[in-house]
């Protein structure tokens, strides 16, 4: 007979293992994870996602890196410790594809970033101008010349679309700054959908003997089988995608980097031909002979969209992804079961106003200047840029143009690939500037005008995607390679239209410029006839000359364009053309003499009067325009005040001329005619440009002043 309190010991037991046996089924991945975790560095823990396997193939052990029965905390970095990132891009396109891999970083960052990018001559000049003037705080950029690089690399036959560029991160080790450690590389198609310092806190599980983390291939590339006589190189099992890399560059170097994968890479190319993906290629093969160098991270570090990707069995919900690769020749076009979702991610990137990620990183003290030997570059609010933004009061009327005035723009430089013309004496630009609603002048004015041009576009990020389709789906556009379009990202209520044309003309390459509006068309012959004038009168070489190209307006928009002056004159008398703002403001075109201009056959001299607004041809060093000036009014009339104070002689062109088209009148016009104040604040801006004249010019500048005080209209 069993004592009483045995029953209800065994039935505690019993109960007591029941538990345990649920907690085992429940839980027991963590209890695995647990068991990795004592292991030390070296032992990845459970991941968020499977490995990518072949249909039927157990599942082999490698760590169990992509296990999905747990995940382990593991702390990020200081929200402060500087966080590095390697990239390699060259080009007009590549550059648009950094900036939204950018962007998606900034958005989900918590760190301060410095990037150290590999660049040709087009994307430094791009990424260059773009960087400094985003002004992203708590950001470092550092540029390497990528031509040096090439000698390194161009030994190596390589059929990869991405050309000797896709080969350059294998010689990152020895670019990077000699005291860099650890860096993380990407390949500029990808996108972020998590915050960059949970991939840097995955260095924590390198081994002592670890120095590269990449994710498995999610692919039968390096299996061999995707078609009769395929011959891939060589790797571990399925191999791995370079598109995003850990690197622990100071064991790199000390495990001789350089000498490894070059021994490698020459007797490979003793047997195959080339690599067919670039680097990728080299690192697999290199890791296929040192097994012992590789950390295998969690897939969704690298979530491949290849062709023939099996990445669908690395993800099961939208949260498990972190990072989205397009490696694909075909990019956003690629067949995927989940393309739409991968596509609106990055699309929603592509298009996000990047004025929003000036964030700052509170609690972070503000960085050290950058080492003079470096070619660094801070991004933040410079201080005395600071202070006067601090200064403005809300409670100004003129408010809104203080803060215009005073707003740095973002400007991405050659949006689209550009061709630079051939270098020639008196070659000329044409110069303008333009915002969304003026995109259907393009057609027009590239037909008019053959020659090179330099086009400021004010656009928010999701007008300039749609002014590249507009440019795609154009074929008059699509096909001219030296016209070259400035984005300037839309910030403010006011539109900087001074601003505009600086970056256009800062932009030109040639000699001499022409600067026009967007809503004139040039004469058919303007281009030729320009250079020949310039070649004759030479305004840039010892005699300082605008010369001056008559304006016309039509007050219809369906006319016949003159094809000669005899044509135009003849609209002119039968008041189909008129000269420019005739009706309106005459002052802006009346010193050209549009009478003594009929009869001329040879260039002859006007002088300045007050308002006088021409357009004209000048040296491209000519003086820049006055950024005060926002939004309507006085801002070409300033320029040409400017011109006059500088003594260039204005020289009216006898058989050049220009048409104004008639347009719905733009928002600045509409508040200028409208609101008392703004015409207030512009005569306030007005007073001011005077008072630097007197100071920069002394008594030369009275003669302005005697014009301002005249009563004018609406200049």
């Amino acid at each position: 007979m069993l004592p009483r309190g045995r029953p209800r010991a065994l039935g505690a037991a019993a109960l007591l293992l029941l538990l345990i046996l649920i907690g085992f089924f429940l839980f027991g991945g963590d209890l695995e994870c647990e068991r990795r975790e004592q292991r030390g560095p070296g032992s990845f823990p459970c991941a968020l996602t499977p490995r990518v396997l072949p249909d039927g193939d157990p599942p082999a052990d490698h760590g169990n890196h992509n296990r999905s029965d747990c995940v382990p905390p593991r702390p990020l970095p200081h929200k402060c410790e500087l966080l590095h990132v390697a990239i390699v891009c060259a080009g007009h396109n590549t550059s648009r594809d950094v900036i939204t891999l950018v962007k998606s970083m900034l958005f989900y960052r918590k760190n301060p970033l410095h990037l150290h990018l590999v660049t040709d001559a087009v994307a430094r000049n791009i990424l260059d101008t773009l960087f400094h003037t985003w002004m992203v705080p708590a950001v470092r950029v550092s540029f390497y010349n990528a031509e040096e690089l090439k000698p390194q690399v161009s030994w190596i036959p390589n059929k990869h679309y991405s050309g000797l560029y896709g080969l350059m991160k294998l010689v990152l080790p020895g670019v990077l700054p000699p005291d860099l450690a650890r860096v993380i590389v990407l390949d500029t198609d990808v996108t972020f959908a998590s915050d960059i310092a949970e991939l840097w806190a995955l260095f924590a599980y390198f081994s002592d003997e670890q120095v590269i983390g990449l994710v498995e291939n999610q692919s039968d590339w390096y299996l061999g089988n995707l078609w009769r006589n395929h011959r891939p190189w060589p790797a571990l099992g399925r191999g791995f995608n370079t598109g995003v890399i850990l690197l622990r560059l100071d064991r790199l170097r000390q495990a001789g980097w350089e000498q490894m994968w070059k021994l490698t890479a020459t007797q490979e190319l003793l047997a195959l031909p080339a690599t067919s993906l670039a680097d990728q290629d080299i690192f697999n093969a290199v890791i296929k002979e040192h097994p012992g160098l590789v950390q295998p991270l969690p897939c969704v570090w690298n979530v491949q969209l290849s062709d023939h990707t099996l990445a669908e069995r690395c993800y099961s919900e939208a949260a498990d992804l972190k990072v989205i690769h397009w490696n694909s020749p075909k990019k956003l076009r690629v067949k995927n079961k989940h393309v739409e979702f991968f596509r609106n991610l990055h699309l929603t990137f592509l298009e996000y106003d990047g004025n929003l990620l000036r964030r700052e990183l509170f609690g972070c003290p503000s960085p050290p200047p950058p080492e003079a030997e470096q070619p660094c570059s801070f991004s933040p609010r410079p201080p005395q840029l600071q202070r006067a933004l601090a200064q403005l009061s809300e409670e100004d009327s003129c408010f809104e143009f203080r803060q215009q005035q005073l707003t740095v723009h973002r400007v991405h430089i050659t949006f689209l690939p550009h061709e630079p013309p051939p270098p020639r004496p008196h070659d000329v630009t044409l110069v303008t500037q333009l915002s969304m609603d003026r995109l259907q002048m393009l057609e027009a004015l590239c037909r008019h005008w053959p020659g090179p041009m330099s086009l400021a576009l004010y656009l928010t990020d999701a007008e300039a995607q749609q002014f590249l389709r507009f440019v795609e789906a154009s074929a008059v556009l699509s096909a001219r390679q030296d016209v070259a379009y400035h984005v300037v990202y839309r910030e403010g209520p006011l539109y900087p239209i001074n601003q505009l044309r600086n970056v256009a003309l800062a932009q030109a390459l040639t000699p001499y410029v022409f600067l026009s509006d967007i809503d004139f068309l040039p004469s058919y012959s303007l281009y030729d006839y320009l250079r020949a004038s310039i070649e004759q009168l030479e305004p840039g070489s010892g005699r300082k000359a605008a010369l001056v190209v008559p304006a016309f307006e039509a007050l219809h928009p369906h006319f016949s364009f003159p094809s000669s002056k005899a044509e135009l004159l003849a609209l002119l008398d039968a008041g189909s053309l008129y000269t420019f703002r005739y009706h309106e403001w005459p002052q802006a075109s009346a010193p050209t003499d549009y009478g003594r201009w009929r009869e001329a056959r040879a260039p002859y001299r006007v002088q300045w009067a007050a308002d006088y607004e021409p357009y004209v041809v000048v040296p491209r060093d000519c003086p820049r325009y006055d950024p005060r000036f926002v939004g309507f009014g006085w801002n070409k009339v300033a320029h040409a005040v400017e011109l006059d104070a500088q003594e260039y002689e204005l020289l009216v062109l006898p058989e050049a001329f220009t048409i104004h088209l008639p347009h719905t009148p733009s928002l600045d016009i509409s508040r200028f005619r409208s609101s008392p104040t703004y015409r207030d604040c512009l005569q306030a801006l007005k007073d001011e440009f005077h008072q630097d004249l007197s100071r920069h010019y002394g008594a030369a500048a009275l003669k302005y002043l005697t014009a301002l005080q005249q009563p004018r209209g609406p200049a």
